[in-house]
């Protein structure tokens, strides 16, 4: 589904072939606020923090995404009617897998369950050491920052810190 929200911002490296073949990974991310805290998955093995979420299938809803992708990755169990469009961020840079990679990231306000449930990671995100973690923004932020990775994922850490500034200065915090 093609879908618009408010766009918080646009991230272009303009680095590809601008005719090349294109790879289109639409994702949903949470926003999950508690006691002044922000939910983020912490890579172990890279020291980064990114919003739990991750790609819509073909054939799912947004909203289901978002609460799949959650439980997988946190355990943390989405409440469906406490899901609000936060906004949305364009990403366009060189693939690894095509010539062109293309990723609308929908990010949405909401709340979960207080139990947590088991993660159910992939064996990237295993291998990662993807935890849970409930952090204060500005702390997420200065890792983000610090960390080096390659420049398909340096793209990826600086959208995680932006989302969270923005979050910051529109007074989530």
């Amino acid at each position: 589904e093609n879908y618009q929200m408010r766009i918080l911002f646009e991230m272009d490296k303009k680095d590809y072939i601008p005719d090349g073949s294109v790879f289109y990974r639409p994702s949903a991310r949470a926003v999950i606020i508690k006691d002044g805290k922000i939910a983020m998955v912490h890579s172990k093995k890279y020291n980064y923090y990114k919003f739990p979420g991750g790609g819509i299938e073909p054939d799912e809803c947004m909203e289901d995404a978002l609460i799949r992708e959650v439980s997988e990755e946190t355990g943390l169990c989405v409440i469906k009617n406490s899901i609000q469009e936060y906004g949305q961020v364009h990403r366009v840079q060189k693939s690894i897998k095509e010539d062109i990679f293309i990723q609308d990231n929908y990010y949405f306000l909401c709340c979960v369950k207080e139990d947590l449930g088991q993660q159910n990671l992939d064996m990237y995100e295993a291998e990662e050491g993807f935890t849970l973690e409930f952090l204060k923004p500005q702390l997420a932020i200065e890792v983000n920052r610090k960390t080096i990775l390659d420049d398909f994922s340096q793209v990826m850490l600086e959208r995680e810190a932006l989302v969270l500034e923005l979050l910051i200065q529109e007074g989530y915090f």
